[in-house]
């Protein structure tokens, strides 16, 4: 049953694949038949893990054999595989299916329904590994399918750009990692979780010379992996791609977001523990990391009108909170935030997916509003959506957005408590930005001009039934697994898969700072109405007023147009010169260009005898004749 969840998604791929010469319909059926039955034997795994605690290592084959070095390519169950599989499989499986009604008019979904499939097994190879290596092939596999989904409408140049940037991004991450895995086999002699980790307690003096600072071996390692789990989780400095990567069709957008790809680098330091939980720098620069990146993409939605961005930079900041827990020692927690996020967040993109469908293709909150009545399902499954996000007490979100700040407070450190600050914080921003955006999507006047409100209309069965389920998990996720995933009991379902140096607090909380996230999230809702849809003269007064910071925010705080002087205009001039003066002027020149040349130059002196006088034959014959003899007398 392990194998078949595993390899579905891609015979799925290859089938489809292959077989789109047949029929659009037999391609995306296969597809999305094959990762719904991978689905639904993941939730078996899973719930056969809780009830019995009976996991296992299954290897399918050799994969490098070296001396005393061997990788396997294996199948790892455990706890935090079991969860990472019922999350990837189950929202892919929901996002294939809603692509079938999403892209019905684009001539190339049957290859489109294959790389979903691809990228799905991608990130099942990722989690499912026990070694580094096994993990880096998945994490490569991710990358190299988001790039051919981001830019799979690839005649629009900014879906190009979009994809080469989350590329090119990734690829600095990924450098970090690879660092960190040569780094870990070159003192561990391993790259298998299970003995690296052992090995761990007996390194952690190990100390060696980098670039002149004496640095801990440990640490250093841990501070390369984190690199690599920023570049995919879209962590602040490493964020960029991820707006841009709306260039893709949703339903890409959802499964990025919410399954694949930026939940890599999370599961990527959980897994790892066993590493981190000894550096107490790396940890708590992944708390700051972490703060940094909720805050700022928070702050950022604001004032974005894209309704595919807003939603992206929601994902930039949810990891954020992801990170920080990470940081203050709360893993079981990030991964509960993991897991309730991917219902509610893969619920937001399909649900805008909807929205953009019924506005044919247009995504800018300006041109919507008073569609409410046209679209009562989006309507209500958005609606949902939000509340999760916003952390609305009793639905998904708020069960683990809630514990993360909660277990910060109990860190009871400095920067346990700015995490704390940043928590709450980032709880009002991110409720006043998701409901800006549900009540100026649906609520207030229509205010597009160029499609009529009755050419508005509701999305097909095909692309509701998805979002049914998603809302099913937005809404009692958190509640039924709660106890499971970060109750008192938590240790015992989580094994050895999590490490935990010092032991979990389940302290008392007092009850004002319990009610406090709750309130200030539930008192949004009518500000952001009164804002945003009652008087919204207001929001346009303090615009012109505070100008500067609006143009900051909107420009997400310049990060790009920093990146831009400091990195890609230097490196554009570098590569001019090189290319001017080295290839063009020398290499070209005294190389093909230069033989080139000097070929055609003796071939026109050569063409010169070619007269047609016989004195000119004879006078050369002479010249060669007598340069013979001249040779043979000498000689």
């Amino acid at each position: 049953m392990e194998y078949a969840v595993i390899f579905l998604p891609l015979i799925g791929c290859i089938i489809g694949y292959l077989g789109r010469s047949l029929t659009k319909f037999f391609s995306e059926i296969i597809t999305s038949l094959f990762v719904c039955l991978s689905s639904i034997l993941s939730i078996i795994v899973f719930w056969q893990g809780i009830k019995s605690s009976q996991y296992g290592n299954y290897i399918i084959f050799k994969w490098v054999s070296s001396g005393n070095f061997t990788a396997n390519w294996s199948i790892n169950i455990d706890p935090l595989s079991s969860v990472m599989l019922v999350v990837v499989t189950f929202v892919s499986a929901l996002v294939h299916i809603y692509s079938i009604g999403y892209m019905s008019h684009d001539p190339h979904k049957p290859r489109f329904m294959s790389y979903l499939s691809l990228f799905t097994f991608s990130m099942l190879a990722l989690v499912v590994s026990d070694n580094f290596l096994q993990l880096f092939f998945g994490w490569e596999g991710v990358g190299l399918c988001s790039y051919l989904l981001i830019g799979f409408w690839y005649k629009k140049e900014n879906a190009n750009n979009a994809a080469i940037k989350a590329f090119i991004v990734n690829r600095i991450g990924d450098f970090g990692l690879a660092l960190g895995i040569f780094l870990i086999f070159f003192y561990f002699g391993s790259i298998n979780f299970k003995e690296v980790f052992q090995l761990v307690p007996q390194l952690i003096d190990k100390k060696f010379l980098f670039f002149g600072f004496e640095a801990s071996l440990i640490t250093l390692i841990c501070l390369f992996l984190f690199i690599g789990a920023m570049g995919k989780s879209a962590q602040f400095l490493l964020h960029t791609w991820l707006p841009d990567a709306m260039e893709g069709p949703t339903p890409v957008s959802a499964l990025i977001h919410a399954a694949t790809m930026v939940t890599a680098g999370v599961f990527l330091v959980v897994r790892c523990s066993p590493l981190f939980e000894y550096s107490q720098t790396i940890l708590n620069l992944i708390t700051i990391v972490g703060m940094v990146t909720a805050i700022f993409a928070a702050s950022v939605a604001l004032v974005q009108n894209d309704i595919k961005k807003i939603v992206a930079y929601s994902t930039c900041s949810q990891l954020g909170y992801m990170f920080f827990a990470a940081g203050v020692g709360a893993y079981h927690v990030a991964m509960f935030h993991l897991f309730t996020h991917a219902f509610f967040k893969a619920l937001l993109f399909l649900g805008s997916g909807s929205v953009i469908h019924a506005f044919k293709d247009e995504q800018d909150l300006r041109n919507m509003g008073g569609v409410r009545k046209k679209l009562p399902y989006t309507y209500l499954f958005m609606l949902i959506g939000t509340l999760a996000l916003t952390g609305f007490p009793f639905l998904s979100g708020f069960y683990s957005k809630d514990a993360i700040i909660e277990f910060a407070y109990l860190r009871d450190s400095l920067l346990g408590n700015y995490a704390v600050i940043v928590g709450i914080l980032t709880a009002f921003l991110t409720s006043i930005y998701s409901w800006r955006l549900f009540f100026k999507t649906f609520h207030g006047t229509y205010n597009n001009k160029t499609i009529p409100i009755k050419e508005t209309h509701e999305s097909p069965i095909i692309m509701l039934v998805p979002m049914f389920f998603l809302a099913i998990g937005a809404i009692f996720s958190g509640f039924v697994f709660k106890e499971i995933l970060i109750g008192h009991h938590s240790e015992e379902f989580w094994q050895s898969s999590v490490f935990f140096l010092d032991e979990i607090k389940h302290d008392y909380i007092p009850l004002w700072f319990l009610l406090l996230t709750p309130f200030i999230v539930i008192i949004a809702i009518p500000l952001s109405f009164y804002y945003f849809v009652s008087n919204t003269k207001v929001i346009d007064s303090f615009k012109n007023t505070n100008l500067p910071l609006y143009e900051f925010l909107l420009n997400k705080w310049y990060i790009d147009e920093l990146y831009e002087i400091v990195l890609v205009k230097p490196a554009k001039k570098i590569g001019t010169f090189f290319w001017r003066k080295v290839d063009l002027g020398t290499i070209d020149r005294f190389g093909p260009d230069g033989i080139s040349k000097l070929i055609k130059a003796v071939s026109n002196k050569a063409g010169k005898f070619q007269s047609g006088f016989i004195y000119d034959y004879a006078f050369v014959m002479l010249i060669g004749l007598s340069i013979l003899l001249t040779y043979l007398i000498l000689n």
